[in-house]
Order: C-alpha cells, then structure tokens, then sequence
C-alpha cells in the first residue's frame, strides 16, 4: 500500500490511504479496488472501507464488535443499510471473509515480489503465469465457506441462528460456521474438495481398530480431528451439557452418490448442504429463547474473524 491520504483514521495502528492493490473490506467483505480511498490497519494488514470505517468509529472499536448491543428484545438488529456498501456485521460474521482476506493478501504480495523483481517485465510475467496452488487454495476455500454460508442464511430464523468464519482467540485458525437449532449447536467446516468421501477402518482383531477419512485417494483424516477440537471449544462455551453437539465435514462439490452417501466417522457427520439443511431444521428439545441464548453466548466467545 502507498499513498498516504490523511491522518490516522481513529487509531494509532489505522491510516486513510490510497490503496496501490484491490482489498476486501474486513467488516462487510466488499471488494475494494486499487487507487480507492480506504483505512488501513497495520496490525492485522486488512482494510476497511470507508463506510465501515466511519460506522465502527462511531459505534464501537473494532476489536470488540461482537459486543455491540444491536438487539430488539433479544433478537439482533439488522445494521443500518449504507448506499455505499454493505453494512458491517456485528455479530452474525461474514462468510469466507478471512479466507478470502488471506488469498488476496497472497495475490497482492506475489504481484508486489514480481514487480520488484522485474520491474520491465513483471505486469507482462504475471498475465502469463498463474497464482501458486498455496494461493489458489484460499480462494477456492473462500469459493466453499461462501456457497454454504447462503444456503445457512437461507435457513435461518428464530430456530436456527448462524453464525459464519469465527476466530478462534489466541489462534490463528478459524469456525468456518456455528448453527444452534432446536436439536443443538452444529460445528460445520466447510471443504470444496473433489472426489468421494469414504470413511476406511482399518485393524481389528489383532491390532488397533482405526478409522480414516479418504475424499477420493486423498487422506482427510485430519479434518476430523480439526472439527473434534472445535467441537470441545464450543462445548465449552456454550457450558450447558444438556444441549448437544454436533461436528460436520460439508464436501461441497464432492462425489456423493444418488442415493446415501452421508456418513459419520469418530462422531464428526459427513455430508452435503441439501443434506446438512435437513438436519439443522429437524425437531428437538431446545427453545427458541435458548437458542437465542446460546448463539448470543456463542459469539462473544467468538467474534467474527
């Protein structure tokens, strides 16, 4: 970034610029393009356009969005609608926004390195060559978190409450989304993975009963210990045994069969999103003043990544 604009725009850490690449807004992930105005916060590297940047300096700072009282008996407010851009998200989080902050800070650091390097020929390298699998990777991830997030929002009402791409505090990872519904709280990662999720166990008689995520030939065995962990958290937060948890893998664009296909390995479902909707609006115990509660509780532990 380059072109300094102004003075600090409410914090030490935060300066108006004029951005020198394209950005997502961190609050209402709109896209923001190069040579466009904006507030820039060092110490996270993300940017905020100015809509966002004026609402939040009146509102609240920005570490503590999720505390903002946006509520009507109970139930959160929508936020005030900008012509400008999308108003920021207080507490319900935007789907695939970290993910797809990360890919665009990759994108640009790439394009800044091969510009550095071949200052004469960097633009010409850069329209013939493709972005690095590792970048790539964001996007398609984002593309994922995204595409579910609005069939979530679709769903959701007084008995099921969403909550999409929660940071995990004193981490660096994230919840790609949270779901409390009549039938508990729903811990959903997201993939946009190609091929057939199985689930392998392997061992037995003579020596230790395993079991192994494969999605094609590809081993994901290790998604299902990130959605264990996650699960633990949110039980922890929620601190109420009596609502249960529930930990999803959601293979978006997999190879699922026509008929079955879903199933559960360790505890952790693994499906679809025509067949997570399913579950997340089937009957149970928990009202809807608890749901309230929980998915309120929910989101102060945490807040929008």
């Amino acid at each position: 970034m380059a072109g300094e604009d102004g003075a600090s725009a409410g914090a030490a850490q935060q300066k108006r610029m004029r951005l020198r690449y394209a950005g997502v807004c961190r609050a209402c992930a709109t896209g923001v393009p190069a040579g466009t105005t904006a507030v820039y916060e060092k110490d996270t590297r993300t940017v905020l356009c100015l809509t966002c940047a004026a609402t939040l300096t009146h509102a609240a700072p920005a570490d503590r969005l999720h505390e903002v009282d946006r509520t009507v008996d109970g139930i959160p407010a929508p936020p005030p609608k900008s012509p400008e851009c999308r108003p920021p998200v207080y507490l319900d989080g935007v789907a695939g926004a970290s993910a797809r902050r990360e890919h665009e800070r990759r994108r640009q650091a790439r394009e800044q390195r091969v510009r550095e390097r071949h200052p004469k020929l960097g633009g010409l390298i850069l329209a013939l060559s493709d972005d690095p699998q590792s970048t790539t990777a964001w996007a398609a991830g984002a593309h994922g978190e995204e595409r579910l997030g609005r069939r979530l929002d679709g769903l959701a009402g007084p008995e099921v409450r969403v909550l999409h791409d929660r940071r995990i505090p004193g981490t660096r990872a994230n919840i790609d989304h949270l779901v409390v519904t009549r039938s508990g709280v729903y811990v959903v990662d997201a993939k946009r993975y190609r091929g057939r999720p199985q689930r392998r166990v392997e061992g037995g008689l003579l020596s230790p009963r395993t079991e192994k995520l494969l999605v094609g030939r590809r081993d994901c065995t290790r998604l299902v210990d990130g959605v264990l962990k996650q699960v633990e958290l949110a039980r922890q937060a929620v601190g109420d045994p009596s609502v249960a948890l529930h930990g999803v893998l959601c293979f978006v664009e997999a190879d699922w069969p026509l008929v079955g296909g879903d199933f559960t390995t360790r505890g952790v479902q693994v499906l679809w999103p025509k067949r997570l909707a399913s579950r997340l609006t089937a009957a149970g115990p928990v009202s809807e003043t608890h749901i309230s509660t929980i998915w309120q509780r929910l989101g102060a532990a945490f807040p929008p990544a």
